[in-house]
Formats: structure tokens, sequence, C-alpha cells
């Protein structure tokens, strides 16, 4: 979706009528709403929820272990084996008001260490690299009114991720980094297209997107140049703005890089954490931003895979294999850890080196499907997650 000033951009009438998308919303057929971010470089599980309470833990992460929650600055204590990262206080709240849960050693089918491969894998929702060529999110949507010009999602970023491609029709809204066009400016090009029909449609549409993203008190795009913080904060308000309009779409797909911590990730403080700050001050915006509707929403953060269970030699760590996922939001069943823990002894470790996955990511998101958006079952398997029956939907992740 393009805002006025990306419409100033372009440099004539045909190249701005093929560029501008049909963006009109319309109501979906449910009120829940559904907000998947894609954490892009393998964020590394074993750090956000850090298994303080396995008798290995301290040992394989050596200068990377997290204090426990015991010693001040550590870990927020979640129960007695796990611990959430000191920078995710947000989600730590939410933790303990029951709106917030972490599910461990969990993995996509992919066992492989390419960022690439495993995103494609992540978001095809196959078993295999290339398998599909949509994303599964996008064939998630039929049941719920998504088509041309009654657009149920919505991708926060300059290109719709695979998670939301398909043949069903998704919009997109990402800030501008042009100036603001002055009033004047926009009333001549209405004026100039106003008996275009394809064309003045679709630049009502995008000024009405951006009224929606900045809202009545107006967004200060400025800050989506700042830091990870500031960044994240601008996009989640922006999305929270989408998800409440009353014709807007009710499912929103975000993603954030640099979870690639070969080198200087850090333990209560450095790279990681900064990230996860960055992180947690976006989630806990969405939240305010979405009022109400909070008690609606159910949030999943992701990643394509973990990292190792070892520091490496750069006091980071590399790609791994398991890792963690966090659901959190008012619909949300939470104040735990679900986990199939496999531990972090030498034997127990996938490879000899990676945390083993016990869970199947698909499981997790056909439970937000089926009992958060009511798709049922039998479309999951059949048409949304092909060939993954023994990948059951996860039960009881989810208010009744």
């Amino acid at each position: 979706m393009l805002s006025r000033r990306d419409i100033l951009k372009a440099t004539g009438m045909g190249a701005i009528a093929a560029s501008l998308p049909a963006v009109s919303f319309a109501r979906a057929n449910t009120n829940s709403r559904f907000v998947l971010v894609i954490l892009r470089g393998a964020a590394d599980g074993l750090a956000i929820a850090a298994p303080y309470g396995d008798a290995n833990y301290s040992k394989l992460r050596g200068e990377l272990a997290l204090p426990s929650p015991d010693n001040g600055g550590g870990l927020f204590k979640l129960d007695g084996m796990f611990g959430l990262h000191p920078s995710l206080s947000g989600v730590f709240e939410e933790y303990g008001k029951e709106r917030a849960l972490i599910v461990h050693a969990v993995a996509s089918p992919y066992r492989e260490r390419s960022h690439f491969d495993g995103q494609d894998v992540l978001e095809n929702g196959a078993a295999n690299v290339g398998a599909l060529r949509d994303g599964w999110l996008n064939r998630a949507i039929a049941p719920l009114g998504g088509s041309l010009g009654s657009e149920v999602a919505i991708a926060m970023a300059q290109n719709t991720p695979l998670v939301l491609r398909g043949d069903h029709s998704v919009t997109s809204w990402a800030p501008s980094r042009l100036p603001d066009a002055d009033d004047s400016t926009l009333r001549r090009l209405e004026a100039m297209y106003a008996e275009d029909e394809f064309f003045a449609a679709r630049l009502a549409q995008a000024l009405k997107s951006q009224e929606i993203a900045e809202g009545q008190a107006g967004l200060d795009q400025t800050k989506s140049r700042g830091n990870d913080a500031q960044q994240m904060r601008t996009m989640m308000q922006a999305t929270a703005r989408f998800l409440i309009a009353a014709d807007g779409p009710r499912i929103a797909v975000l993603e954030a890089g640099g979870w690639d911590t070969h080198a200087n990730q850090g333990a209560t403080t450095g790279a990681l954490a900064n990230r996860l700050s960055g992180l947690d001050t976006g989630l806990m915006a969405l939240r305010d931003a979405l009022g109400n509707a909070w008690s609606q929403t159910v949030v999943a953060v992701v990643t394509e895979f973990g990292r190792t269970a070892a520091v490496n030699g750069t006091r980071g760590t590399d790609h791994g294999t398991a890792s963690v996922a966090l659901l959190l939001g008012g619909a949300v069943n939470g104040g735990r850890v679900v986990a199939d823990w496999p531990g972090l002894d030498k034997s127990d470790l996938y490879q000899g080196r990676d945390l083993k996955p016990t869970a199947d990511i698909r499981s997790l998101f056909k439970a937000v499907l089926s009992e958060h958006l009511s798709v049922a079952d039998s479309f999951l398997n059949r048409t949304v997650f092909p060939d993954s029956g023994a990948a059951a939907p996860m039960r009881d992740l989810l208010r009744g």
C-alpha cells in the first residue's frame, strides 16, 4: 500500500496506477485479531527463555549464561526450570496476568541451518524447502472473507512476506521516508484524476490507509528512522490502528531482522539484550494501542530456527535447530511454559550441538487458526498445512 508521499514519488499516471493496489477494507468474518511477528536471523531461544534449572545450562552457555532469578538483575522466574530474559519485562508482566506463554523446544520441519531455507519452510507451511510457493497464512484467510477489495490481512512491510503471499488478496503498509505532501498538492492530484475511476478510487484508498495508520493524534514517522525500539514501537502502533479500525483488517504480519548473533551476543546486556528490549517495547506499544481489542488478540512471535547450545569462539552462538515461540494477548491462556523438555546433556542435543525439537511450530499455528480464528481442522490439514497430519494442533493455548 502506498502513502501520499509514495504517490508523489511516481513519475506519471501509468506508473502510479500500476503500483497502487485496491486497498479498501471490509469487515472480516471475525472480530478476533491475530498478529504474527517473525524474528529473522534465528533468535536464541535459550536466552529468551533460559532453562536455568537444567544442570547443564551454565556450563554450555559459559559467559552467555544468564543469572538465575534469585540474583539481582537476573532472569524473571517463569517456573522452577525456566526464566525469561530480563529485557522482556513487559512480556513478563503479561505472563503474570496469564496473558502470555512460552512454547519451548519448538521448530519447523526444517533441519538444516540456512536462513533463507529455514524462513521458506516456516512461511510456506510445508515440510520441505520450495514445496509450496505461497504462504500458509494466505491460504488460511480464505474462510475469513479475504478477497480483492475485502482484505482481512495486512503486511506491515514494504514487501509482502512469503507467509502472506498467494491467491487471496492482502494489503500492505510501511512508513514512508519521503517528506509530507501539503494539502493543496493532494487536492490538485484529486482534481486532476477525478474523472479516472480506477486512479481516483486508489488514490482515495491509499490516503484512507494513511489516515488509519497515523490515527487521530498523528503518527510521528520520524520515529521510524530511529533506533530499533523506536522503529518497532512505530510499526506496532500503526498495526494497532489498522486492527481496531471498524472496516480494517484483522490479521497483521510484522518482521524484525538482526537476530543472527554469531559474535558478541551478550547476556543481560549487549546486542541480543538490546534487540529483546526493542521487541518488548513494541509488543507493549501494540497492547496499549489496541486498548479493549487486546482481549480479542493473539500475538505469535516466531523465528526460523534457534542457535547452538554452547557459546562459540567469538562470544556468540551459531545456527541451531529448536528455539522458542511466544504467545501473548488477552485471548491467550497464559502464565505457563509449554515444553516437552529434551535436556541439555551432550547425549540429548540434536546432532550433539543444538536444542532438540520436541514440538512442531505448525501445531502452534494450527491451534491459533482453529481456536482463535475458527478455521476448521480439516481445512488446516488439507489446505493450509498439507501433509501435516502428524502435527496435531496444540490444545488449551487459548481461552475458551
